[in-house]
């Protein structure tokens, strides 16, 4: 695509979360449907870190090893050929990437600037949340990781976010698959922190919490 094009890509995933929010949703999440598009994401990832193309490509939905080998040839001779600007992530997107990419790039965009939580939901949307983070780095305080994909590189975008996914359940799909799971899991958090008892209101002493504050009273020495 042109740079203009990866432009309005973005554009369209920021408008799309505002309007998104202002229609009454809370909570957001980034899934995707493709075939084909983790080899752009493994291709946006190693072009904007510089990681081996052999540690963020994996097999995606299937691939006999002479697949994946050639899949592994095609991002490095797409990265060789377009030489993307690892400093400029829509020249990454423009270059190497996908509208897919680009669009939910947009809508972490779009969600930070509501102020409103998104999930990350595989391997494709967490390199997404990467884009998004290049782009506009304070996006990342409103991203929720949901499951750890099965694809290798998704471990190395999420460290790159310093984002932990909250489930594992070796899954292989993103598809927004993990994201009602995962918004089950922030329900349940915030009804928690919003309706849970005190120590106060319990009639609980809770004298002895302020003296396991002031040492380090939970971590497991070995002996």
């Amino acid at each position: 695509m042109t740079y203009q094009e990866a432009v309005q890509a973005v554009l369209i995933g920021i408008e799309t979360a505002i309007e998104a929010v202002k229609d009454g949703y809370g909570l957001l999440g980034c899934g995707e449907m493709g075939i084909g598009n983790t080899t752009t994401s493994a291709a946006v990832l190693c072009a904007l870190t510089g990681l081996e193309v052999e540690n963020a490509a994996g097999k995606g939905a299937g691939l006999s090893e002479e697949a994946y080998k050639r899949k592994i040839e095609v991002i490095k001779t797409a990265i060789r050929i377009n030489t993307p600007d690892s400093n400029d992530p829509i020249d990454v997107l423009a270059k190497v990437g996908g509208f897919d990419i680009a669009a939910m790039a947009g809508v972490y965009i779009g969600g930070a600037y509501m102020r409103t939580p998104i999930v990350a939901d595989g391997f494709i949307s967490m390199v997404a949340a990467l884009v998004a983070a290049r782009i506009a780095p304070m996006a990342v305080n409103f991203m929720f990781a949901s499951h750890a994909s099965y694809e290798q590189g998704y471990k190395y975008a999420a460290k790159e976010l310093n984002l932990r996914p909250y489930l594992d359940l070796d899954m292989r799909l993103g598809e927004g698959s993990g994201c009602p799971v995962m918004f089950a899991v922030i329900d349940a958090a915030c009804a928690m922190m919003k309706n849970m008892g005190t120590f106060k209101e319990a009639a609980i002493n809770d004298d002895y919490v302020d003296k396991l504050k002031n040492n380090d009273s939970y971590t497991l020495r070995k002996l």
